[in-house]
């Protein structure tokens, strides 16, 4: 029984791990994690980034790396890299292509509130949905992640100076309110085009928005492409390999 009880214990820590190391970042740590690359002066960043961000023709910002795997087979990088989309996003519907024979993953999935700014007026809570390719060849594999807008949560009472006629109604935190919810009449969606926002456009109302929201959105690309070459080298646990 003592033993039964030991090997369930390792079974929840190995599981535990596992799930720690899949996440790619959490909200709190991906601000820590841009702060640390460029500073937490988001509109002087914002700037400095764009000198080096080239809009694609869709008028999205795209990145693409390569990630050198030497001595590794398209097989085994595609089951790498397969085990690791796999094991990092939890909704079913995230993977939106896998064809191995092709060697292409294609995921898409929304990262939520990964800025929150009250504004004079109006309180915005701004998600992203990042597609993410990845080409796999013997020995190589391409990321290409692209994002496309800024899925806008608006709150028309939540800025500083929105009050309501009475009893002073504002909603902080309704922001965080569930997908598809229509209920609270202070709240609406918006898609903001980047190359319409800045640091594109100088003159933007949503200046500290965007400004924010362009080194957060890099700052997860910079992620994303670590965790990827780090699953590819060296496995998600740390002990997936072929020598069993």
């Amino acid at each position: 029984m003592k033993q039964l009880k030991l090997w369930m214990l390792a079974v929840m820590l190995i599981c535990g791990i596992t799930s720690i190391q899949a996440q790619i970042m959490k909200a709190a740590d991906l601000e820590k994690y841009a702060k640390e690359r460029y500073g937490d002066k988001w509109l002087d960043a914002a700037a400095n980034l764009a000198t080096s961000i080239t809009l694609d023709k869709n008028q999205s910002i795209t990145y693409q790396e390569v990630i050198e795997a030497p001595g590794k087979t398209k097989q085994q990088l595609y089951v790498a890299v397969n085990y690791w989309a796999t094991a990092t996003f939890k909704d079913k519907q995230a993977i939106t292509l896998n064809d191995k024979d092709a060697g292409c993953i294609i995921i898409s999935s929304t990262i939520p509130n990964i800025v929150e700014h009250i504004g004079t007026l109006n309180k915005y809570s701004v998600s992203i949905t990042p597609v993410i390719r990845i080409d796999i060849k013997d020995g190589r594999l391409r990321v290409t992640y692209t994002v496309q807008s800024y899925d806008i949560l608006a709150d028309i009472s939540g800025g500083w100076l929105s009050m309501a006629a009475e009893n002073d109604r504002r909603t902080y935190g309704d922001s965080k309110r569930k997908k598809d919810d229509k209920t609270n009449e202070n709240l609406y969606d918006e898609q903001w085009e980047i190359a319409r926002h800045y640091p594109f456009v100088q003159k933007d109302a949503q200046k500290r928005t965007c400004a924010k929201a362009l080194v957060m959105a890099h700052a997860y690309s910079n992620a994303v492409i670590d965790k990827i070459e780090e699953a590819v080298k060296n496995g998600i646990v740390g002990n997936d390999n072929d020598d069993w």
